[in-house]
């Protein structure tokens, strides 16, 4: 797979497959602590302006981003937020969460589809593949999210953290 990230969808989920050339540890970590997702969540041109992180089951995870890219048109000066609970966390290996759209006080969106996210980190020559499959209560849901420009941000996204693993060692 060499970096390259697949994506694809079955029934209700988007699934994301990609490789990292860092351990799980450490690519789990990148996915577990504010410190860090400051640093690349988010497609490329925003940049998180606020984000804390109860990393423990029952915890949230509320974070907004910002495009400050004026080539972006109508997102330019954009904020958008997002609130995630974390239902279950095996250390180093799973992250189960629902994602939600928020505002920038943690109040879900009703008008937004949620999604169940599940996060692997496998292990393999010391490398990591990361599998990502988002669940959604039903396909229109699912549609309604790729048609926002899912696909693209959550692959961008994972750009800016190959770029940024480096710098965790």
């Amino acid at each position: 797979m060499a970096n390259k990230m697949l994506s694809r969808v079955e029934g209700q989920e988007l699934v994301f497959e990609r490789e990292f050339a860092a351990p799980r540890e450490l690519v789990f970590k990148a996915f577990a602590e504010a410190e860090h997702l400051r640093h690349w969540w988010g497609p490329r041109g925003w940049e998180v302006v606020h984000c804390t992180v109860d990393f423990r089951s029952g915890g949230v995870w509320h974070y907004g981003f910002k495009c400050m890219d004026p080539k972006q048109g109508d997102f330019y000066g954009v904020t958008s937020w997002g609130k995630a609970v974390y239902e279950e966390i095996v250390d180093g290996e799973k992250i189960v969460y629902i994602d939600y759209f928020s505002d920038e006080e943690g109040n879900i969106s009703q008008e937004l589809p949620p999604g169940t996210i599940t996060l692997l980190f496998l292990e393999q020559d010391g490398r990591t593949r990361l599998v990502s499959r988002s669940r959604y209560e039903t396909e229109e849901a699912l549609k309604t999210v790729i048609e926002m420009g899912m696909e693209q941000g959550y692959a961008e996204t994972l750009d800016r953290l190959e770029e940024y693993l480096p710098s965790m060692r």
